[in-house]
């Protein structure tokens, strides 16, 4: 089957692969259908068993070890994008991350560690990825991230990364305007509920998808394929007017109050 959109020779950068039900490696699949040149990045030694086998399906060119968290891991990932390809086309910013601690207590209770923690990994780290792809982009590009409407909307047990996905996307705007004029885009993709490996640790998420599937208008949930389907349109040059977005893969559940 043909696909939707032409990414041949365009180079990505994937960052979040967890297992093969991630949503980036939902995306990674569009993008790779498409004919994009791939690259990907594992948490650390223990997640590199899960990640290497998807990479692999895909194509993936080469996997690095990426721990946000980590001094210098992500100027290393950045440094050998360069001297792997010379340059990046697009992006993808999959990851997030809370104490258990603060992600299962009410926000009121959260503790200031475990929010500058959740906004250094969930938030800041999407800034630092775009000020070091900005030089690699020299015929523009596009900076992806992945939220979540409990951005907008109380959503029961989301908790911290309500607040966290809220300045995930307003990071995004600005990333958008700032970086505009030289040609790179910056969206946030807002999936629905979908059973994911970063979802599970959502207390009582199982309820959430129930709900979600009984209530959204389309009565189904969305599928990794759907979000990457929508990820590989906006990176490819069908998509290159359009910027600062947050938009919904939901089924429609961004209309519900």
């Amino acid at each position: 089957m043909k696909p939707l959109v032409d990414l041949t020779g365009k180079r990505g950068l994937v960052i979040g692969i967890a297992n093969a039900h991630s949503i980036a490696a939902g995306c990674a699949q569009a993008f790779h259908d498409c004919g994009a040149r791939l690259a990907a990045t594992y948490l650390n030694g223990k997640a590199e068993p899960f990640v290497a086998p998807v990479a692999e399906t895909l194509g993936v060119e080469w996997l690095a070890a990426c721990d946000v968290r980590v001094p210098g891991e992500l100027e290393a990932l950045f440094e050998r994008v360069k001297s792997e390809w010379g340059g990046l086309d697009f992006l993808l910013h999959s990851i997030a991350f809370a104490p258990k601690e603060d992600l299962h207590g009410r926000v009121v209770d959260s503790s200031a560690e475990g929010l500058a923690l959740a906004m250094d990994v969930s938030c800041h780290s999407f800034l630092r990825m775009a000020r070091l792809a900005e030089p690699l982009m020299s015929d523009g590009g596009c900076l992806l991230c992945v939220t979540f409407y409990g951005s907008e909307r109380v959503v029961e047990h989301y908790n911290l990364m309500g607040p966290v996905k809220a300045a995930l996307e307003s990071a995004t705007r600005y990333v958008a305007a700032e970086l505009g004029p030289k040609g790179i885009r910056a969206h946030a993709i807002s999936p629905g509920p979908i059973a994911t490996r970063a979802a599970s640790g959502i207390d009582r998420f199982d309820e959430l998808l129930e709900r979600a599937a009984a209530t959204v208008p389309q009565h189904q949930l969305v599928t990794i394929e759907d979000v990457g389907g929508l990820a590989a349109f906006l990176v490819s040059d069908a998509g290159r007017h359009i910027t600062g977005t947050i938009i919904p893969v939901d089924g429609g559940q961004h209309l519900l109050g």
